[in-house]
């Protein structure tokens, strides 16, 4: 039986709100994570001396890692290293510094020489976190939020096939020639129908990801000696305390050729793409190697633990069928395994949930602009200034970011802070001018700040060129693909801010739209 008017508009009405009040939020979280979908690839470029040739097929760990680890980290209480793939050359060396905190080496894999440190979080450190956690730690407050939206997306999108009456034959309407509400209704119905059941997955496994966040009750009713029970048995996490007697280390190299041994023997061929050594130098080491998910979708929690000192095997762990679920839809989520077409299709979807959020935004800040001003009200002024700074204020913020990384020098510790910081500060002061600009020019505040967008999009591709002399055709023939891959996307996306912001101007030019005719079109009456 088919939903009545009554329900249809109570399901439009609940649509329209839960859109204002989070859509700004849901845009912020769908561009960052159509960038982490190339996170690593943003890498390359912001830290030039990771852009090396692909990395040899067989290496030595302790030739090339080991030296350098006890040099750098010999205090430290864990070392991770991350070994090459296609999409990272580098060998990556990872741990915490006292003063420092977090810190990330590349090493080359040919050569075993240290890189210099390259002073920035890029992709992988800035954009994908802020894409899940807002980079809002307290209380995890960031991930609440996030799940909140998350949540609110699934609303949105089944509100929104409730809502629309005539949802399929709105697929296949399209009139960009049309009244400028009239091309938003239409661009927003097009993008929701055309990607939905890509956003429904996204936004479902975006919470199932997090599902210990949310609902940490679980492992506490399933596991009741603790967390420790819980990181042992579901995901295989063992562990042991350090001695305070020194040891020598066993051999890594010798590790991972016997974790080779073990997955093929099991009938789970692999190689290890993850070695983490704790305690390193006790006689209580221990070394976990975890094996890679670079052909497999689900991100398995597959691992081997060794002991440090004499290289025998002391827990073996293998995703469990339960566990596996979770981890096949987190694999689904973040696609970390490799497969271009699909990147490049995940990455067209996420931005496809940018227009859909952005023309949703548009559509009603427009049909209520003249009649809020009239009555002296700020709703439809404040939601514009909101969706400006999360649409056009986003893309400077991020523009900044990476023209942020090109200008300023490697050693730049300005006022005591790291360079990486100082790259975070530029985005966020960025993203705080646009909102300043959105609230006080509000009338000009959409094209002005796409115009702005295209000028730094060039400047960003003209500033690698001029800092590390790979411009585009360079970079193509050298083979560093991912490199030309992000000026020939900056370049795209400054003819994309130039198109928008010419359109803008022009519906700016024509008579306002029937505002209540469009709503009424919209809720299917």
């Amino acid at each position: 039986m088919a939903p009545g008017k009554g329900f249809r508009q109570s399901m439009s009405w609940l649509h329209t709100w839960a859109g204002v009040l989070l859509g700004g939020l849901l845009l912020a979280i769908f561009w960052t994570g159509s960038l982490s979908v190339f996170d690593r690839e943003i890498d390359r470029w912001m830290q030039p001396g990771t852009r090396l040739a692909p990395a040899p097929a067989s290496l030595s760990l302790d030739r090339l890692v080991l030296p350098h680890a006890q040099q750098l980290a010999a205090d430290a209480p864990v070392w991770s290293i991350s070994l090459p793939t296609p999409r990272t050359p580098t060998l990556q060396l990872d741990y915490q510094d006292p003063q420092q905190g977090p810190v990330r080496r590349h090493i080359d894999p040919h050569t075993g020489e240290l890189i210099a440190d390259q002073g920035s979080w890029a992709g992988t450190r800035f954009i994908f976190p802020f894409h899940f956690s807002l980079h809002l730690s307290w209380r995890s407050i960031g991930y609440w939020l996030v799940g909140v939206a998350g949540m609110g997306m699934l609303v949105l999108l089944v509100s929104g096939v409730v809502a629309h009456r005539k949802i399929f034959a709105e697929f296949f309407t399209f009139r960009p020639r049309k009244r400028p509400q009239r091309s938003l209704l239409d661009l927003h119905n097009l993008t929701g129908v055309l990607v939905l059941p890509f956003h429904f997955v996204i936004s479902l496994s975006g919470l199932i990801i997090f599902y210990l966040i949310y609902f940490p009750g679980i492992t506490q009713t399933l596991y009741p000696q603790g967390q420790a029970q819980f990181k042992l048995e579901a995901l295989g996490n063992y562990s042991r305390p350090a001695s305070g007697v020194d040891a020598e280390s066993a051999s890594l190299d010798a590790m991972l050729t016997s974790a080779k041994a073990i997955w093929t023997e099991s009938g789970t061929p692999g190689e290890a793409y993850f070695v983490r050594v704790w305690n390193p130098g006790d006689r209580n080491a221990y070394v976990e190697v975890r094996r890679s998910f670079a052909d497999d979708v689900t991100m398995n929690v597959d691992r081997l633990t060794f002991d440090g000192t004499t290289g025998a095997l002391l827990h073996q762990h293998s995703t469990a069928p339960v566990s596996g679920v979770q981890r096949f839809l987190t694999g689904l989520h973040f696609i970390q395994f490799d497969h271009w077409t699909l990147r490049w299709l995940y990455f067209t979807g996420g931005l496809s949930g940018c227009v859909l959020i952005g023309t949703g935004l548009l559509f009603w800040t427009g049909s209520r602009r003249a009649r809020h001003q009239r009555q002296g009200r700020i709703g439809a002024r404040l939601v514009e200034a909101l969706s400006v700074t999360a649409g056009a204020g986003l893309i400077i913020a991020t523009l900044a970011f990476f023209i942020a990384n090109r200008l300023l020098p490697m050693d730049s510790l300005a006022t005591g802070t790291q360079r990486a910081a100082l790259e975070g500060w530029a985005f966020y002061l960025s993203w705080l001018l646009a909102l300043a600009h959105a609230v006080l020019r509000p009338a000009q505040a959409w094209r002005r700040q796409l115009q702005f967008a295209a000028v730094l999009a060039v400047i960003a591709v003209a500033l690698n060129w001029l800092t590390t002399g790979d411009h585009l055709l360079r970079s193509l023939s050298a083979g560093h693909t991912a490199v030309a891959g992000m000026d020939l996307m900056l370049l795209v996306l400054a003819g994309f801010c130039l198109l928008v912001a010419a359109r803008i101007q022009r519906a700016r030019s024509l008579p306002q739209p029937v505002a209540g005719k469009l709503r009424g079109e919209q809720q299917g009456a």
